[in-house]
């Protein structure tokens, strides 16, 4: 059958076997431009973008002057998300790959929040109009000083403002999740939605979590509501999809 895949990608697919069947072992240099179009009879910019697929796709990353590597891409763990774990603002426990809860590695977080109006997407989520103001928060996880999870919150300043728990890193109930917040102000959240998606990283994502424009991440819009269905938080989460996954646990009702 006659070869219909363009030769960059043949390229990418090729060091993507090599990779994968070992062949090319974590930490090894990919071969070098010159290598690769005496190879595989292929011009620069041919090579040069076979690279940034591989790149994209998380297989490899550039050392400034020494070259591309292959990446460890073995999963650093899974994000265990459990109604006991809602209550933080990671809302999940941390399961590092072949250990136990017990030996999640150390949580740290940086978070700044700032009042606007609420976006279009938003608005809707909240059940809010466009032009009503929320409080926005953005957070970086850092796991063992590693980048973990990049994070954006958006709440009604109509339910939070005046109260202890306008900004949520600050104040009596700083560091607390959102139902141990909304709890302090009289508002018990009975529930929580989650869609999860995957899509390319941004640039300003790649920068946060160390990875590569356009590589996977793995998305998850979540929404709280409170005991009358009523939106009063609304988020959304990425991780690198390559290296954490998400583990829920499922309760049955009797």
């Amino acid at each position: 059958m006659r070869e219909t895949r363009p030769m960059y990608q043949r390229i990418a697919d090729d060091l993507r076997r090599r990779i994968d069947e070992g062949t090319l072992v974590v930490g090894a240099r990919i071969p070098s431009r010159a290598e690769l179009k005496r190879v595989y009879h292929a011009s620069d910019q041919t090579v040069d973008r076979a690279v940034r697929v591989l790149k994209a796709a998380g297989y490899a990353s550039g050392r400034f002057g020494k070259g591309v590597f292959v990446s460890d891409r073995l999963p650093m763990g899974a994000l265990v998300r459990t109604t006991d774990a809602w209550d933080s603002p990671l809302s999940a426990h941390i399961s590092v790959a072949g250990g136990r809860l017990a030996d999640r590695p150390a949580l740290a977080w940086e978070a700044v929040s700032t009042t606007t109006v609420a976006p279009p997407g938003i608005a809707e989520r909240l059940e809010v109009g466009q032009g009503d103001r929320v409080m926005c928060t953005q957070y970086e996880y850092l796991a063992d000083r590693r980048p973990l999870q990049l994070a954006t919150s958006w709440e009604p300043l109509a339910l939070t403002e005046g109260t202890d728990v306008t900004y949520p890193e600050r104040g009596p109930y700083a560091r607390r999740g959102v139902r141990g917040r909304f709890a302090a102000i009289g508002i018990r959240v009975a529930r929580a939605r989650e869609v999860v998606a995957s899509r390319p990283a941004t640039s300003p994502e790649a920068e946060a979590l160390g990875c590569v424009p356009g590589q996977c991440l793995t998305a998850v819009e979540r929404t709280h509501y409170d005991e009358d269905d009523r939106p009063v938080e609304t988020s959304d989460t990425v991780v690198l999809g390559d290296r954490w996954r998400l583990e829920y646990a499922i309760t049955f009702a009797d």
